[in-house]
């Protein structure tokens, strides 16, 4: 078998894009990967195209190899961009592989761990406060409309919920310093009103799940080390599942862990075990998030055996479309140190139709396909209906960060 050439899908995703691979060969076998950023679609899937030209005429089932290939063409920049597109190849790669043999990805890798994995309901609110109307829910405009968001968490029962800083109102809203921009936001500060907002905001969702359900607070790039560690602190007492804070510094992010008594997670924004190697040493996170889409399956399970050897479980990244789901699922079932997984249960609505095969949820988890790779394929006609516009940015950049 040999690849003929990579085909690619930039999908519009509502308020941010997805990005998609597909890897054609000579047998009709086509393999797909995600392998999405919210931010730069049309360079991922311009360097993936980049990339056909070694891999034409080669064996797709010699992944490694493949991999390799691909690494040493931009070993100079080894990650950002060029490790997405390297991680959408190489999941395609492992599709195809999986398909010609008409087994499972994870049967590949010493799986099946698991039957199903609990999966938490992430962006709980945060995507309703910015974008109801695409997803046809009810907006975010009292603190009520946050209790009714948790009970309907539990009402569907999920026993996990992640969620932003947000600001219910006429327009709803969220926290983005770190990315949405504005006056001041770089210096990564909170004040005491933002401190009192965010202790009312989790402790409404608290009392709305009961003591049971976990919760998590998201972050992001928005705190720098003191600002962060204060928030961590007015949280102690509500039985978070985590609080996750994106940072490229380790030991800072390690006294934020020393100085605080709830979990801390990280990890999403790091590529490969060289770099993930450093947190671990640092002892810096209580849970690691990896994503999926970014490090490609190998790489991916290179830092969930790394985390293991340092006794710390994994949470993959998965704020992307059901076709990422379905990788950090197969992750999940070669891996004996899971958390959770993540998954966005508000989204747009054509999410579900994007993938060939629908998602089966069953009490707060997802039941793993046994079905052929991946367990569904990208429905490239669903894909090509909803093109993301290039040049278009997304909705992260559309607003200025609350002070």
């Amino acid at each position: 078998m040999k690849i003929t050439h990579i085909d690619t899908f930039v999908v519009d995703a509502g308020w941010r894009p997805w990005q998609f691979v597909a890897v054609r060969t000579d047998e009709g076998i086509t393999g797909y990967g995600e392998c999405s950023d919210g931010r730069m679609p049309y360079s991922i899937v311009g360097t993936a195209k980049e990339f056909e030209a070694i891999l034409k005429n080669q064996d797709p089932c010699a992944v490694e190899a493949r991999y390799w290939d691909m690494y040493r063409m931009a070993r100079q920049s080894p990650g950002g961009i060029a490790a997405k597109a390297i991680a959408g190849i190489e999941l395609a790669l492992w599709d195809i592989k999986a398909k010609s043999l008409n087994v499972p990805v994870y049967e590949l890798l010493g799986g099946p761990l698991r039957t199903r994995q609990r999966v938490y309901w992430s962006h709980c609110g945060s995507s309703r406060a910015g974008n109801h109307e695409i997803l046809g829910t009810p907006q975010i405009r009292t603190w009520d409309d946050i209790t009714n968001l948790g009970k309907e968490v539990v009402a569907r029962g999920f026993t996990a919920l992640k969620t932003n800083i947000v600001f219910p109102g006429e327009v709803a809203s969220t926290y983005r310093g770190g990315f949405g921009g504005g006056e001041g936001t770089t210096d990564g500060n909170v004040t005491n009103e933002l401190l009192d907002h965010i202790r009312t905001l989790i402790g409404t969702f608290r009392d709305a799940v009961g003591p049971y359900v976990d919760i998590a607070l998201d972050l992001n790039f928005n705190f720098r080390t003191e600002a962060a560690t204060r928030i961590c602190r007015i949280l102690e007492d509500l039985r978070m599942m985590w609080v996750e804070i994106d940072m490229y510094e380790p030991d800072a992010l390690r006294e934020i862990r020393d100085a605080v008594a709830v979990p801390v997670c990280s990890g999403e924004n790091l590529f490969t075990s060289r770099e993930y190697r450093r947190y671990f040493e640092a002892r810096s996170m209580d849970v690691c998030m990896v994503d999926v889409p970014w490090n490609g399956f190998a790489n991916s399970r290179r830092v969930v055996e790394m985390a293991e050897t340092f006794e710390v479980n994994c949470a993959p990244h998965n704020y992307y479309s059901h076709l990422s789901t379905l990788h950090s699922l197969h992750l999940c079932n070669i891996s004996p140190n899971i958390r959770i997984c993540e998954i966005d249960i508000d989204d747009v609505p054509w999410k579900d139709d994007l993938v060939t095969e629908p998602l089966d949820f069953d009490s707060g988890c997802v039941v793993i396909p046994d079905r052929p790779g991946w367990g569904a394929d990208l429905n490239e006609e669903i894909a090509r209906q909803h093109v993301w516009k290039p040049g278009r940015l997304p909705g992260y950049w559309s607003g200025r960060a609350k002070k």
